[in-house]
């Protein structure tokens, strides 16, 4: 490889995304301390039980390529233990191939274990790209907890960032959304102590280094040519959007898009972590309220006490319904849908049922309690229940 045992000076792409990777690993991966040059691990006692283990999520395009040769540099130094996993989504003809290929790269920078795994990509109601993300994150969970790795590494760039903020505008989303990919979260949801963390490394970095990095490190990378699609919102938007404001806007737009980010996550945080309290509150047995007509095939799902959420700020009651959508099964709900859910917690309308996306149904119950019990005061006004249908 072009910069291990190099002569001269360190291409500026591959140190400044070693640096990077330092920054950001040494900020949410337990057990990992290094620095981008100088001494190695193998130059202090030996502490391999201690070094964690890491997976980089591989496809054998430029930006995880350039992330597996950058990891693979702190594994060379015994910093960190680094293998691969590559997802085989069998969508394109040629995928095993690809695939294979990728692994095949992965083995030539040393990384180890090195696993090529087929996702099963189930639509479910979801558009073709939220089906083999969902399938996608399946396998990196899966293979984790396998692997016993302590971390999955995306190589998602600040160009993707720009771009699912974009996304998210174009959606009308909210703080969440606009948030972007966090640099650091639990690989499942809802989280669970001992999932592998999720870690984006490379969210400072353009895509331009990316192929920087393959170039100066000697790497052919795939470019897939579904990125090409313009039917793909994301690639209209990576093509088209983005090129036409930076043209009528100035330069600076894929930046000050990701800034966006940067600005809306640690304020995201702090409103889901309110928001993990208020859902606690309004918690509620749908067996204390008045039965659901449910068909074959549907079973309550869960129930939210409506005094506490009408008590809640507004911006917490909308995360607090949305969360309890997606936890019974559904899917994210829009803006309309979430109006919809305030008024039926409003009294306003029939008692239900609202449909949501995902087979998830939400209706408005009156407590079973007598009136004037200490059970019918608590839950007064009643609850929203969730039905799931299977």
């Amino acid at each position: 490889m072009a910069q291990t045992g190099r002569k001269g000076r360190l291409h500026p792409s591959v140190g400044s995304a070693r640096k990077k990777f330092v920054d950001v690993l040494e900020d949410h991966l337990p057990g990992f301390c290094a620095a981008p040059t100088g001494r190695t691990r193998g130059d202090v006692p030996d502490e391999a039980g201690d070094v964690p283990l890491a997976l980089v999520a591989c496809s054998g395009g430029p930006d995880s390529l350039a992330l597996a040769s950058v990891a693979a540099h702190f594994a060379r130094r015994g910093d960190l233990r680094v293998g691969a996993v590559i997802v085989d989504h069998a969508l394109q003809d040629g995928s095993s191939e690809q695939a294979e290929r990728a692994a095949t790269e992965c083995r030539r920078l040393g990384l180890d274990p090195v696993r090529t795994v087929r996702a099963v990509v189930r639509s479910q109601g979801m558009g073709p790209e939220m089906a083999a993300r969902t399938a996608r994150y399946e396998v990196l969970d899966r293979t984790a907890r396998e692997e016993e790795a302590r971390a999955v590494l995306l190589g998602h760039t600040l160009d993707d960032q720009a771009e699912t903020v974009m996304l998210g505008l174009a959606r009308g989303s909210g703080t969440r959304s606009l948030s972007g990919m966090p640099q650091a979260r639990r690989i499942d949801e809802p989280a669970t102590e001992d999932a592998a963390l999720l870690i984006r490394p490379f969210l400072d970095l353009r895509r331009r280094d990316t192929l920087a990095i393959c170039e100066a490190e000697g790497i052919e990378p795939w470019h897939d040519p579904t990125n090409e699609h313009l039917a793909f919102r994301r690639n209209l938007v990576r093509h088209e959007v983005l090129p036409f404001l930076e043209e009528r806007m100035g330069p600076g737009i894929t930046q000050a898009l990701a800034r966006t980010a940067a600005v809306l996550g640690p304020d995201a945080e702090f409103l889901e972590q309110r928001a993990d309290e208020v859902a606690r509150t309004a918690a509620a047995d749908p067996a204390d309220y008045q039965p659901v007509p449910m068909k074959e095939g549907q079973r309550p799902a869960g129930a939210l006490s409506m005094p506490e959420l009408r008590a809640a700020h507004p911006a917490m009651r909308r995360r607090v319904l949305a969360r309890a959508i997606v936890a019974s099964g559904g899917e994210s709900p829009s803006f309309e849908r979430l109006r919809a859910l305030d008024e039926l917690l409003a009294g306003h309308g029939n008692a239900g049922p609202i449909q949501m996306a995902g087979h998830v149904a939400v209706w408005r119950r009156r407590p079973l309690a007598q009136p004037g019990s200490e059970q019918h005061r608590q839950g007064r006004d009643g609850a929203l229940v969730l039905i799931r249908s299977s």
